[in-house]
């Protein structure tokens, strides 16, 4: 009776030992995963510009410079108004003051400088989301020298102001993108896609459509052009079961 006990025993020690090893294998094999990346673009219209250009005068005499100025900067106003930009819809900033002076040379040396005069420059910002209309007054703006004021204009900005649903919309659909592709690989590898275990978002990208424009690590984000398509990436890594 007491080696039938003590054989019971060690067959019980072995059986214990096979189903605990046996479960560590299982539990220490890792399981297999797919790893695929989803992209997601859609083109969109600008729907706010922002424009600004300077103007300048000078003068030996200070006073004489800034009144002049003065006189340009109600003629911009007048003219922009005239074209139908609201004056809430723009800003004049400070004005900036330069005296400039004139290099003196004798026989190639320099031997000094002489005062020229007091350059006074202001510039303006118009900022709208009525884009056609300031696009348009933007290259006319050269009429403003048949007013006697010297003008020199930026080229306008673009931007859209639903950027972040814009972005949301853009997640969704390089998620969807990356699952699909993942369950394409299961399928064809004879696996069933198992639980999500990562996901993480690539750089959001904003190109000129249609322009050539190269990507950036950084993330592009396109203020030349008014026709825009955004873009980003999703990488998400599955289980397979």
């Amino acid at each position: 009776m007491r080696y039938l006990s003590a054989i019971i025993f060690a067959v019980a020690i072995v059986l214990a030992a096979f189903f605990l090893g046996n479960a560590y294998v299982k539990r220490a094999q890792p399981k297999g995963v797919i790893s695929v990346t989803g992209s997601g673009s859609e083109n969109f219209t600008s729907d706010l510009i922002v424009w600004e250009g300077q103007f300048n005068r000078m003068s030996p005499n200070l006073k004489q410079a800034y009144e002049e100025l003065n006189a340009d900067k109600e003629r911009v106003r007048k003219y922009l108004v005239d074209k139908g930009i609201k004056d809430e819809f723009f800003v004049f900033n400070s004005v900036q003051t330069i005296e400039q002076q004139e290099n003196q040379y004798q026989n190639g040396n320099y031997v000094g400088s002489i005062f020229k005069g007091y350059e006074l420059i202001q510039s303006v910002k118009i900022e709208s989301e009525d884009v056609e209309l300031v696009e348009s007054v933007s290259r006319e703006i050269t009429e403003l020298l048949n007013l006697g004021v010297q003008f020199n204009s930026s080229p306008p900005r673009y931007y859209y102001t639903k950027i972040a649903d814009l972005k949301i919309e853009m997640i969704s659909k390089a998620t969807d993108d990356a699952r699909l592709r993942a369950e394409k690989i299961a399928e064809n590898s004879g696996e069933k896609l198992g639980d999500l275990n990562s996901a993480s978002m690539g750089v959001f990208q904003i190109t000129g459509q249609n322009s050539g424009e190269d990507y950036s690590w950084s993330g592009a984000y396109n203020t030349q052009d008014k026709k825009k398509t955004a873009s980003i990436t999703m990488r998400l890594e599955y289980e397979v079961d």
